[in-house]
């Protein structure tokens, strides 16, 4: 039977990402939402006083999207991220891009991703569909290194305006789950940390230096 999602229809990206992660045998995880403000009050010192909202982690993903090597550098191999073919559809935008990006289960080695990637402004939502095979900027076809499964990730914002939610998921396209590729995310939920693309937004576009403070240890 062919997948049909529940409610009003979602964009084909959407979609799509809704169908992988219901299928059995495919990999996925989703990392509990951080709430942005409450970290910050528990764990970080800022040198201004600082109030996410919704708008401005959204406005962060979208940058990210775009430019992935500037906010998540320690995955992004440096000077390797490049995205193009940005349109307008489905109310909100299309982009692809490029990096070389470490291997989750053996992060000595990059390797090239290729992302599809629609942002739903309204939904405060990107949706990133991992390909094999994409045109580059100059219609050259590009291939993914195949070190790894294809993964398909979502990134979205929720909670209220003055306390918003950084949501996260992920869905590799294996034949059977894969629990090591499952420890990888295990360990990442277990940071006591705001994400790095979130630190690197607020010291570099914001403009205000935070200073994680050591004896912030233990649950928030």
């Amino acid at each position: 039977m062919a997948y049909r999602p529940k409610g009003p229809a979602l964009p084909p990206f959407e979609t799509e990402f809704a169908r992988a992660w219901d299928i059995p045998g495919h990999t996925r995880y989703q990392l509990p939402d951080i709430d942005i403000n409450q970290v910050i009050a528990a764990r970080y010192t800022t040198a201004a006083p600082l109030t996410f909202t919704r708008g401005m982690l959204w406005d962060m993903e979208a940058r990210k999207a775009a430019s992935p090597g500037s906010y998540i550098p320690s995955v992004v191999q440096a000077g390797s991220d490049r995205s193009w073919n940005r349109h307008d559809g489905d109310s909100g935008e299309y982009l692809d891009r490029c990096s070389m990006q470490r291997l989750w289960l053996n992060p000595q080695r990059y390797e090239l991703i290729l992302e599809r990637a629609f942002l739903n402004h309204r939904e405060q939502k990107v949706t990133f569909l991992g390909v094999a095979e994409l045109p580059g900027p100059d219609r050259t076809l590009l291939r993914a290194g195949t070190g790894q499964p294809l993964f398909h990730v979502e990134h979205s914002v929720g909670g209220t305006n003055i306390r918003p939610l950084n949501r996260w998921r992920v869905v590799h396209l294996t034949e059977a789950v894969d629990e090591q590729l499952t420890a990888v995310f295990e360990h990442m939920a277990g940071s006591h940390w705001l994400a790095e693309h979130t630190e690197i937004y607020t010291r570099d576009t914001l403009g205000i230096q935070l200073t994680r403070n050591p004896a912030a240890e233990g649950p928030v």
